[in-house]
């Protein structure tokens, strides 16, 4: 078996941090912003039992950690460093179920175009900074997503949303006017 490296990352987030591992975790995303929805995963779910951790990420070959406001990255950053290569070297589970998320764009041929171009542009620069990106629907020109992992309230997130992403689908999908955010 070869050796895990776990390396850091800081995001946009001040709560968030990213650990990548020299090795594919997940073949998309997942989140888990709180301990009920990480029952599915015994990966999370572990992560959850330190009383710092406030939210999971999966995606690609990282691992979006978000910390609870009273714990300093310096005094736990060792420890989620440790047991994140602890869990990947065990080969610990990211999901006990097989998941829903192959790529299936449903919709219109609008909503199948804009679907493409979120999933084929935006989602690898969002993947970057240890989030994600989700389509929700398209309505009367206005296209809802939802921000996920390091994305979730993040300061930078509208800034990235209005004038990155509207702005790119406004020129590839004419259809589209404005984007929007769901708060999750």
């Amino acid at each position: 078996m070869a050796t895990i490296n776990v390396y850091t990352e800081s995001t946009p987030n001040p709560a968030t941090m990213k650990f990548l591992v020299n090795k594919l975790l997940y073949n998309g995303s997942l989140d888990f912003p709180d301990r009920e929805k990480a029952q599915v995963s015994p990966f999370a779910r572990e992560l959850f039992k330190f009383n710092f951790v406030n939210g999971v990420f999966f995606a690609s070959n990282f691992v979006t950690i978000t910390k609870s406001e009273d714990s300093d990255w310096e005094d736990i950053l060792p420890i989620l460093k440790d047991f994140v290569k602890g869990a990947v070297e065990s080969e610990l589970l990211i999901q006990e179920i097989a998941s829903d998320e192959n790529i299936n764009f449903e919709g219109s041929d609008t909503e199948i175009k804009i679907q493409q171009v979120l999933h084929d542009y935006v989602r690898p620069a969002v993947e970057q900074d240890g989030g994600a990106i989700a389509y929700k629907s398209f309505d009367e020109g206005v296209v809802t997503v939802e921000l996920r992992g390091s994305c979730s309230g993040c300061p930078s997130s509208t800034i990235t949303l209005k004038a990155g992403i509207e702005g790119l689908l406004k020129r590839m999908v004419p259809e589209v006017q404005e984007v929007v955010a769901e708060a999750m």
